[in-house]
């Protein structure tokens, strides 16, 4: 993994985290060095993300980046067209989530911002280790989506609108 690719999913990792990582998790997980870590997180800081070291780890106060949550439909067979559309502009898919009638929000972290991890995230599903949520709303779901600033996130959209992705407003 790439060094821009590893401080990308530590911020991700980070965002999503519901309690403080801490640097052993981190390079355990990234199978490098805690200094190598602290270094990743220095620079992190120096790029504008609010990450505070606490004695139980790291946590991210505030992402200087945008996000967006994108309801959308489509088949299977266009999950991989979907989930690359949003990864070539320069957005990380951050999470998925239906809405069901009875159970209410069903949500699932996805964190997938490189091919790797669509190619990942497809095998999974292929494998039969799991199925994609939208099965269960007859393939309407969110993703959040997030991205350097607004107007990747734009682009993002366009391109999720012109390959009519998009679930229109009603």
């Amino acid at each position: 993994m790439k060094v821009t690719e590893r401080r990308k999913a530590i911020v991700n990792l980070l965002l999503s985290a519901n309690s403080p990582v801490s640097g052993s998790e981190l390079a355990q997980k990234f199978d490098i060095s805690r200094q190598i870590i602290v270094q990743d997180i220095t620079v992190l800081k120096g790029m504008g993300y609010e990450i505070l070291s606490t004695n139980q780890g790291y946590v991210m106060q505030k992402s200087p980046l945008a996000e967006r949550v994108f309801k959308v439909r489509h088949t299977t067979d266009q999950t991989e067209d979907e989930l690359s559309c949003i990864v070539d502009l320069g957005g990380t898919v951050v999470d998925v989530f239906v809405w069901h009638k009875v159970y209410g929000k069903i949500e699932a972290t996805l964190n997938i911002f490189s091919q790797m991890h669509i190619k990942q995230f497809l095998e999974g599903v292929r494998t039969g280790q799991s199925t994609e949520l939208m099965h269960v709303t007859g393939g309407y779901h969110y993703h959040t989506v997030r991205a350097d600033n607004e107007e990747v996130l734009k682009s993002i959209e366009a391109a999720l609108n012109a390959k009519k992705y998009i679930v229109p407003e009603i």
